[in-house]
């Protein structure tokens, strides 16, 4: 009798309430509402720890949660859904969070470090090329050993301290009952879905527009501080596909222009050589800073003016993009790489081009070959072959890297084996940052300048290998004036170097990158690198000004005597009107500026046609194809890379 009235007065568990199962001890009350605040409180506080990591400033992140718009409430709400419902996956109560917080935070403090040296924030493409970043760690733990060591020491032990408090949580709390982690995923699964739904910035969102996250995708800096890191990292994952323009169609692309030029080149055939030559750049242009002797006569005597780089201190694809295919990065999605996501298929360029007039066309980069991913790039873009380090002979290296004179060697040499025609694309390597100090054990050159005395042997480093790539530069000249066929060469830089500190203690900069936003003149001052057009019958290109690698093509196949439908015709056109196109700039080649052209209601037909030109060339249905890149019709096929 005892034994019934025991069981007479025990309760049944009640769904979840009652439920041991859920990881609260037997007989504490309200446990789903306490485990639904806990949940919620931790994710305030992990949303919050993720900001100021981002941000680096305590006032600035509580400022982000105190806006008058929501997306960091969103955020922590957004976040406590994925905790509940990992812990329903887990089986244990606030498990989750040993998964979710070193990922998050971990993916925070990469976004600082790039944000500090690059100037852009994290974006989800950046895992598209994670092994150039294992590439370049020799360089970093040579040039900050004790940091390196510290970060290692601090990773190992942030990985062992993690698995013994997983292990100890898996032995200490109750495992979830089937139906609470039921009850949780019918909760978190449809809300989170409902959330990824409307992370779309290319679709309007009522939802989204009421809960005021705000998609700015032409300003990505501006996107992720209004709605912070997780929220803009979650809508910059839908880049990966880009929409038609508004207009596009088989009438739009009809309606385009067409200049009249033909596909013609010489009877006899000039070489061509462009070499992008790693973030060469004048650092005299430094305030306060005098080098002797002058690191770059070469390049000072026969420049011809100036490339506008879209980038800074990095992200050397996206100009070599640029300079290659005449296209630009202004109408593609901020953040993006054109060579990681959107370069699958054949793509014009110079090198379809030329090949196409009998001409070999070999890219040369003494660097690994997938680095940027170039192998299947270049393939799409119609080289014949890619010389990299893989396939070179061994080539002398001057510091840590191949060295320039190597590089110019080796294609002087490739260049006097060849009968053909060519065209060569080189990238040089030796001038890759960071700027150690010491880097070379021979200076040649004295640095005097109102810095520390690191930030002048950093300074140092990089004059060396600017002067190295001025002398490379000499020496091709040199050979190419003693050929009997026409030569023409070009050569400049993809972007300022990423000198960090060096910009800030000079004052050319308030911070170690320039602002993606800013006066003209100052993004001129910080955009621009030397440009060389020269040919050895008629000489350098004087008077080009500053130009966007978009319009290399033009000036390259133009000084060479050759033309083309759309690299001189479309854009010899365009250049009238526009010497730069950049998301942030339009100029004219009189000065005439428009900043924020993108977010105006009405664009220059010119600009639109540009666009729409481009998008269906990479992207559409190639109406274009016959009129502009007839070399390119019937030839599409997929590689198999």
């Amino acid at each position: 009798m005892a034994r019934i009235k025991k069981g007479v007065g025990k309760s049944a568990p009640q769904f979840l309430e009652g439920d041991p199962a859920t990881g609260y001890l037997p007989g504490r009350k309200w446990p789903v509402i306490r485990y639904g605040l806990v949940s919620l409180l931790v994710a305030t506080i992990l949303v919050f720890a993720i900001e100021l990591i981002v941000r680096g400033d305590f006032a600035g992140t509580v400022g982000f949660f105190l806006q008058p718009f929501k997306p960091g409430w969103t955020t922590i709400i957004i976040f406590a859904l994925i905790l509940i419902g990992l812990d329903a996956v887990l089986g244990r109560s606030h498990q989750s969070l040993m998964i979710v917080a070193p990922l998050t935070l971990a993916l925070a403090f990469v976004g600082h470090q790039k944000s500090l040296y690059l100037g852009d924030p994290l974006y989800p493409t950046d895992f598209l090329y994670s092994r150039q970043i294992v590439a370049l760690m020799p360089l970093l733990v040579r040039e900050r050993p004790g940091t390196a060591i510290a970060l290692a020491v601090g990773i190992v032990g942030s990985l062992s301290l993690l698995v013994y408090g997983w292990r100890l949580w898996r032995r200490r709390v109750p495992a979830l009952g089937r139906k609470g982690r039921l009850a949780r995923l019918t909760l978190t699964v449809p809300l989170l879905a409902f959330f990824v739904s409307i992370m779309d910035y290319a679709t309007f969102s009522w939802t989204r527009d009421r809960l005021q996250i705000i998609p700015i995708m032409w300003d990505q800096k501006e996107n992720y501080a209004s709605n912070g890191f997780a929220l803009a990292f979650a809508l910059n994952v839908p880049m990966a596909h880009v929409p038609a323009p508004a207009g596009y169609s088989d009438k739009a692309i009809a309606a385009i222009e067409r200049s009249g030029v033909k596909a013609s080149v010489p009877a006899e055939k000039p070489d061509i050589i462009i070499v992008m030559s790693e973030s060469f750049w004048d650092p005299t242009e430094l305030p306060g800073v005098t080098i002797t002797p002058d690191p770059i006569p070469n390049v000072r005597a026969l420049r011809s003016g100036h490339v506008f780089s879209p980038e800074f201190g990095g992200m050397t694809a996206n100009v070599e993009f640029e300079a290659l295919t005449g296209f630009s990065n202004a109408f593609l999605p901020a953040g993006s790489i054109p060579y990681q996501q959107y370069v699958r298929a054949p793509v014009p360029s110079m090198a379809t081009f030329l090949k196409s007039q009998g001409y070999e066309t070999r890219a040369i980069h003494p660097g690994t070959s997938w680095f940027w991913n170039r192998t299947p790039v270049y393939a799409d873009f119609g080289f014949d072959d890619f010389k990299s380090e893989e396939n070179m002979p061994y080539l002398e290296k001057r510091g840590p890297l191949t060295s320039d004179a190597a590089m110019t060697d080796e294609i002087i040499r490739e260049a006097d084996a060849t009968d053909d025609p060519f065209f060569y694309f080189a990238v040089s390597l030796q001038n890759h940052g960071p700027y150690e100090p010491n880097r070379y054990y021979n200076p040649t050159h004295k640095v005097q300048a109102p810095t520390s005395q690191w930030a002048k042997d950093s300074l140092l480093s990089f004059t060396e290998g600017a002067s190295d790539a001025d002398k490379s530069l000499e020496r091709l000249i040199e050979w190419a004036k003693n050929r009997r066929r026409p030569t023409v060469i070009a050569f400049f830089g993809d972007h300022l170097p990423p000198l960090g500190p060096v910009y800030v203690e000079t004052g050319f900069l308030r911070d170690n990158v320039a602002p993606r936003k800013e006066p003209p003149d100052q993004m001129l001052l910080h955009h621009r690198t030397p440009l060389i057009v020269w040919s050895n019958r008629t000489g350098p290109v004087a008077d080009m000004g500053t130009v966007s690698p978009a319009f290399l093509p033009y000036h390259v196949l133009t000084t060479a005597g050759i033309s083309h439908p759309y690299y001189t015709g479309f854009l010899g056109q365009m250049h009238k009107r526009y010497s730069v196109v950049d998301r942030n700039l339009l100029l004219t080649p009189t000065g005439e500026d428009t900043p924020d052209w993108a977010r105006k209601k009405q664009i220059d037909p010119a600009i639109r046609d540009f666009r729409l030109l481009q998008y269906d060339m990479m992207f559409g249905k190639r109406r274009a194809a016959p009129d502009f890149f007839p070399e390119t019709v019937n030839k599409r096929v997929p590689h198999t890379s």
